[in-house]
């Protein structure tokens, strides 16, 4: 196969989450565990940080990796989904992974694949342990896919476990109470490895003590362990203080407030297991997290005349977020972009979003896309109003279009929406 061929196969003829939803969703370890092993465990030898949680993963992943770069390291960063190219999935030190290696990975190990039936995620773990492996990275920071106990990515035995925060999403697949959800990604514990808890939550709380008492982990709060001050943010940026210290981040969106405090606290451990990096690295790594990580589709500010902004803010805890944000920001009137998937409950979501906006309906191109004639109908039983449009860049190209120097257009609900447009 050509790199082309190669990528389309990964793409289109496995079944992949992403676009086709519970098809493709495999609730046990043992194909990653059968391919990893003909394969020759390439998970084998590798210095991982494993991070999940419903939301803030790809922040905290960015921002530990933009760290550790800072040091010095050979940083490996493996993350889903992707928004442009295949290759965002896995990079180093912000450099996405070579065509060449994808091509003959794929050539080299496709009986291996079919012979185990792998699936498209589990293909893409092993690839990127591989790839890491191959490169001899330094340090490899791993996002769960989805969950944590089940998930591919935890065959992984890391030096330190990250859960940044439980909110409701995949709740088919994980569960529909916290405490279920949260069982779920507390999967990732491992015997006698420091776990990090991004977040304090009275429903999930007992259970990742529970869950680190039964494997003698040491368990840190990132909320009780890193303090916060003078923290300030616009569209441009990220400032505050810890104690004496001023930091500022290339990052934007008041959320970033818990992400920042969950890596730091990471930060923190690391250094307490005998890694080094000094405050000057952290300084300079979370200056510059999005330029030397290529961190993309987080609060991206398009365009400021009229101010244009892009999150990917999917579930009811993105959505939260994203809507406090919004309320903190001066602007004559909102447009909103709006996109979905089909397999999610989206009730609550809606009656979170702002009511007074013109909304701009819209299906993301994949298999899984919810129609936008359906959205537009379960909107407005939350008194959301707006139009309808045949495609994503339609809609956007219309909410420009009606969009004074002074208003505000936000695209968001799926990150199948905001890769579209980026």
């Amino acid at each position: 196969m050509t790199y082309k061929e190669a990528v389309d196969y990964l793409l289109h003829q496995l079944p992949m989450f992403q676009r086709v939803g519970a098809a493709a969703y495999r609730a046990d370890l043992g194909n990653i565990i059968a391919l990893s092993k003909i394969l020759g465990h390439p998970e084998r030898g590798i210095k991982f940080i494993h991070v999940a949680g419903t939301n803030g993963k790809g922040s905290v992943t960015h921002i530990l990796a933009s760290i550790l770069q800072a040091q010095g390291y050979k940083v490996g960063v493996f993350t889903s989904p992707h928004y442009r190219d295949y290759r965002e999935r896995i990079k180093i030190n912000g450099k996405l992974i070579s065509r060449p290696f994808i091509t003959r990975f794929v050539n080299d190990n496709l009986g291996k694949f079919k012979k185990v039936n792998a699936s498209f995620f589990e293909i893409t773990t092993a690839m990127a342990f591989s790839y890491f492996r191959e490169q001899k990275v330094d340090y490899a920071i791993i996002e769960v896919g989805m969950g944590g106990r089940l998930d591919s990515t935890n065959i992984i035995t890391p030096l330190l476990s990250v859960i940044t925060n439980i909110s409701y999403d995949h709740t088919q697949f994980l569960g529909n109470t916290l405490p279920l959800i949260a069982g779920e990604k507390a999967g990732i514990i491992k015997p006698h490895i420091p776990v990090v808890i991004g977040e304090t939550h009275p429903d999930t709380k007992e259970i990742f003590i529970r869950t680190a008492e039964k494997n003698k982990a040491p368990l840190i709060f990132a909320d009780k362990a890193v303090r916060l001050s003078n923290f300030k943010n616009d569209i441009t940026g990220i400032s505050f203080s810890i104690t004496d210290k001023s930091y500022k981040s290339d990052l934007t969106g008041d959320y970033q407030r818990k992400n920042i405090t969950t890596a730091l606290a990471a930060v923190q451990q690391l250094r307490a297991g005998g890694i080094t990096i000094t405050d000057s690295a952290v300084a300079k790594g979370l200056k510059q997290v999005k330029n030397s990580t290529y961190f993309i589709g987080r609060w991206m500010v398009i365009g400021k005349k009229p101010l244009v902004i892009f999150d990917s803010a999917h579930n009811e805890g993105g959505i939260k977020e994203l809507t406090t944000q919004l309320r903190k920001l001066e602007y004559q009137q909102l447009h909103f972009v709006y996109g979905t998937v089909s397999d999610k409950d989206i009730t609550h979501i809606l009656s979170l979003l702002p009511k007074k906006a013109t909304y701009y309906f819209c299906k993301p191109d994949i298999p899984r896309g919810k129609d936008a004639a359906e959205l537009q109908q379960e909107a407005s039983t939350q008194k959301l109003k707006g139009n309808i449009y045949p495609s994503v860049k339609k809609a956007y190209k219309a909410a420009l279009a009606a969009a004074g120097k002074k208003d505000l257009v936000v695209v968001s609900g799926s990150i199948f929406v905001v890769a579209e447009l980026v």
